[in-house]
């Protein structure tokens, strides 16, 4: 969920990396993306590192303020696991969820990779608060 945060307030938390004997655990659940997510005047921009990932299996949808960013990561299947010395890349499916905090024009969304960073732009819903709305009496 995205919350606004306060620099003075946050704390780095460090990366946890699973044991080796913990990996076939790892590998039969859905992944989470990392995402950051903040705006400008205009937009409320969503970025998140996606190397390795085709343009074709990115599935991105909105549904009642909730953008979700589903894919996969296809393993090369000609490297056989005794061939590794490590292996702590995510390979498989992916998803992220984001609710968002504020209204969007969802005919606008765009979506763009560049050097492995997704970037989703969704301008915003900019309502003219100098309008004064009149209440009849239908009495």
């Amino acid at each position: 969920m995205f919350k606004k945060k306060n620099k003075k307030n946050h704390q780095e938390k460090e990366a946890e990396v699973l044991p080796v004997e913990h990996e076939e655990e790892m590998f039969d659940e859905e992944g989470q993306l990392s995402v950051d997510v903040y705006q400008d005047k205009n937009s409320i921009i969503i970025k998140s590192t996606i190397a390795g990932v085709e343009p074709d299996d990115i599935d991105i949808s909105f549904h009642n303020d909730m953008l979700t960013i589903r894919g996969e990561r296809k393993h090369d299947k000609t490297i056989g696991e005794d061939d590794y010395f490590y292996k702590e890349c995510y390979w498989g499916s992916f998803s992220r969820s984001i609710i968002l905090p504020l209204e969007v024009q969802v005919e606008k969304i765009k979506a763009t990779i560049k050097n492995g960073i997704l970037t989703i732009v969704l301008p915003k819903v900019h309502h003219n608060d100098g309008k004064k709305i009149s209440v009849e009496d239908n009495n």
